[in-house]
């Protein structure tokens, strides 16, 4: 009775140590590669748990998602100045192609080595030497796209997909380096004074005109006063004057007389006053 108890609990054991093995996962964001005896199946396998034959069947694991790698070369720019650049490509294997990508180079990692960073180092050097380098600062986005266009081109012979590149930064020598700051500084100084001379100008031309106007202001004023003058010459008269007086006069006789008597002379502002 206990050997057939022994023996069911030996067998149970097996069965489960056979079901967990006989069983394997295919993680989110991958694809199980199955191989047979070693030889690589022509179908992947989806996300989720799969049954498999212990020791005949093998399921690998390999990323389809989105995966960063960095990289930086030096190479010599057009006008052979040495550049040290810097760049972060995003990257993913195309799913559809992926037991294609293992069996002819492996997985992930062995990807990166043996593919994606030599195609890195290779476009990197070919786009340095296209531009000068000034030209790979101030033409940064179209140096960006050069280098894109032609790593994208070489990873998709092997069923690698590009989504992003980054340029993360451009290392120049020391003396070019030194050369470009001292240019810019001139540069600066050059705009500088021109806005200043500029501005000069704009403020020499404003005190000009106003002082144009001004003088416009004061000859139409003597213009005016002058043309009053000779309005007032020409139509004044000892009558206008006296009436005017009259105009004037409180009606108060003088405190103060001459030697001839009164200063004001009543009869003749009369006489001017009754015409």
């Amino acid at each position: 009775m206990k050997f057939k108890q022994n023996v069911l609990r030996i067998v149970s054991a097996g069965l489960l140590i056979i079901g967990a093995t006989g069983c394997t996962q295919v993680n989110a964001g991958n694809l199980g590669v199955v191989t047979k005896w070693g030889e690589i199946q022509d179908v992947a396998l989806q996300e989720g748990i799969h049954f498999r034959t212990p020791v005949k069947t093998q399921i690998i694991n390999i990323s389809t998602r989105v995966h960063k790698m960095e990289a930086s070369a030096t190479a010599s720019s057009k006008d052979l100045q040495v550049v040290s650049t810097r760049i972060a490509l995003n990257y993913r294997v195309d799913a559809a192609q992926i037991v294609e990508v293992f069996r002819n180079v492996g997985t992930r990692l062995v990807v990166e080595n043996t593919i994606i960073d030599p195609a890195l180092q290779e476009s990197l050097k070919q786009a340095t030497a296209q531009y000068t380098a000034e030209e790979l600062i101030t033409r940064r986005q179209q140096v960006k796209e050069t280098l894109t266009d032609s790593i994208r081109a070489t990873l998709a012979k092997s069923n690698l997909l590009v989504t992003e590149l980054s340029i993360t930064d451009f290392q120049f020598d020391a003396q070019y380096q030194q050369a470009v700051e001292s240019k810019q500084v001139a540069e600066q100084r050059a705009l500088t004074a021109r806005n200043d001379l500029a501005r000069i100008k704009v403020e020499a031309e404003q005190a000009e005109a106003k002082a144009l106007g001004v003088a416009k202001a004061m000859l139409a004023r003597a213009e005016a006063e002058a043309k009053a003058q000779e309005l007032l010459r020409k139509t004044i008269s000892a009558e206008i004057v006296y009436l005017r007086a009259v105009e004037k006069w409180d009606g108060k006789q003088p405190t103060i007389v001459g030697e001839g008597g009164a200063i004001l002379d009543l009869g003749a502002i009369k006489k001017a006053a009754g015409r």
